[in-house]
């Protein structure tokens, strides 16, 4: 401490000055290992705009990774800094706890006007803790209030904090709750080893048994949790009709369907809800992510009967945040107003055809999934046999490139590659390209551009993402050429 005059310590005097290229080795120091973003991405953003980010070693990047989702209208929308400028300057609250507020009052107007039509008729909105983990947990209370059960069904590969670690952590008011987890219908891994809507029609009635057979010792739940699209188990989009099946099985049976649009919402994948691609009408909706306009927001949506009494809950500190509500309702409206979840589809359908060419020019790309602008290639070797205990079906091939996987087919699936995807994650960050990475053990590339990329950023996103795959692949050695 420096010592001011008389002898006195001057508590005032400030600290050495920190500078953005040390600001990684600091991170190091201060906070702990169990990073993430940070230790696959060792750069430090300084100032962005829509896809473009700048690190502070002046180094611009096209961010396809939109902070995880929560980025719809990319980085420092106008639209949204207009409406946090306004919030700001008209010294309005920046927190008002759950007090009602001419912010949230246009948020909700905005969010009722975009919800699906059976669901917004009947409304209630719970705002909770800003995470999505936060709004999963407030929605299995409030099932479990309305229903008087305890347990929720979920799915393999959900990827959503509450389901995969808070939902199994022992609580005051979850000790007793069970988690069971059923299969979720896939293509390219399917659990019963044939794809398709033969493994849609399996995952059902699975499904079914587990809620009808009182042998399976999983009693009626308080509901079920799913993802119309898996983020973090692979970019996996639901089939629509195994949507509409869950609906009904649940329905028939009085219990909940939650939706998780945590990261699918504010058109991401070419509907400005998820769900939407299938019709179905949830009981509840779990919204985070985008709607905050890339401020901290969460809220819970669910039919206005579901709920008797609220559940005893402590009131939580931030469900009065001005500011993610002032930006959450111009993000809404940007979205709505310019038919970007219409974009989102187009675009999409067209990047997905796009790389799909990639598996047929390296065999390490087993799959190419997704949905909008939700978008996942798995990363695969194919220098190993196909995944053990995989039985395959009526004619099924045996030695088959994973390139040419056809979904109901029955070929097997070769072992997921982490390493080549992290790889890869590296080789589009040397080219100036931010990507994520998730599925299983990692290994499959996300993209999650916003969704006012131009048709020009799309090119340039998919020429290095290839140049990055080649790159790869190359390193790797041998084996990289798919099969004809």
């Amino acid at each position: 401490m420096k010592s001011a005059p008389g002898g006195a310590v001057d508590h005032a005097a400030p600290a050495p000055r920190s500078t953005p290229e040390g600001a990684p080795r600091r991170q190091g120091a201060r906070e702990p290992a169990a990073r993430t973003y940070a230790r696959a991405l060792p750069i430090v953003p300084v100032r962005a705009r829509g896809l473009t980010i700048e690190g502070a070693d002046g180094r611009r990047y096209l961010d396809c990774l939109s902070g995880a989702g929560t980025l719809a209208l990319g980085h420092n929308h106008p639209v949204v800094l207009e409406a946090i400028r306004k919030v700001l300057d008209s010294g309005a609250p920046l927190n008002a706890l759950d007090l009602a507020t001419p912010v949230k009052d246009a948020f909700l107007d905005e969010l009722l006007r975009t919800l699906p039509p059976g669901l917004a008729a009947r409304a209630r909105v719970r705002f909770c803790g800003p995470a999505g983990s936060e709004a999963v947990e407030t929605a299995w209370a409030l099932a479990r209030t309305a229903t008087g059960r305890s347990g929720l069904l979920t799915f393999t590969g959900a990827g959503r904090g509450g389901t995969a670690g808070v939902l199994d952590a022992p609580s005051a008011n979850t000790h007793d709750a069970r988690v069971a987890r059923l299969p979720y219908p896939q293509d390219y891994r399917c659990p019963f080893g044939v794809g398709g809507e033969h493994g849609a029609d399996l995952a059902s009635r699975w499904t079914e048994s587990l809620l009808d057979d009182a042998g399976s010792w999983v009693p009626l739940p308080a509901g079920m949790l799913v993802e119309p699209v898996q983020g973090e188990g692979g970019v996996i989009p639901a089939p629509d009709s195994w949507l509409r099946r869950m609906r009904q099985l649940t329905a028939d049976r009085s219990v909940p369907l939650i939706v998780d649009e945590i990261q699918t919402g504010v058109g991401r994948t070419g509907a400005f809800w998820a769900v939407e691609h299938s019709g179905v009408t949830p009981d509840v909706m779990v919204l985070s992510n985008a709607i905050g306009g890339s401020l901290p927001l969460a809220v819970v949506v669910y039919r206005d009967d579901l709920v008797t009494r609220e559940p005893g809950h402590p009131a939580d500190a931030f469900p009065g945040n001005q500011l993610a509500m002032a930006a959450g309702t111009a993000t809404l409206a940007h979205v709505r107003e310019n038919a970007l979840a219409d974009r989102a589809a187009t675009l999409g359908a067209r990047l997905l055809s796009q790389l799909r060419q990639l598996a047929s020019d390296f065999a390490c790309v087993g799959d190419v999934r997704g949905r909008g602008l939700m978008i996942g290639v798995e990363l695969v070797d194919p220098d190993e046999e196909g995944e053990p205990g995989f039985t395959g079906g009526p004619g099924a091939v045996e030695g088959v490139a994973a390139a040419s996987w056809v979904p109901g087919s029955g070929r097997r699936p070769l072992p997921a590659a982490p390493e080549l995807a992290a790889a890869i994650q590296r080789e589009c960050l040397r080219r100036g390209l931010i990507v994520g990475l998730g599925g299983p053990r990692a290994s499959v590339v996300q993209l999650l551009p916003p969704l006012t990329i131009t048709d020009e950023q799309a090119a340039a996103v998919l020429d290095r993402l290839a140049d990055a795959v080649r790159e790869a692949a190359r390193c790797r050695g041998g084996g990289t050429a798919a099969t004809p």
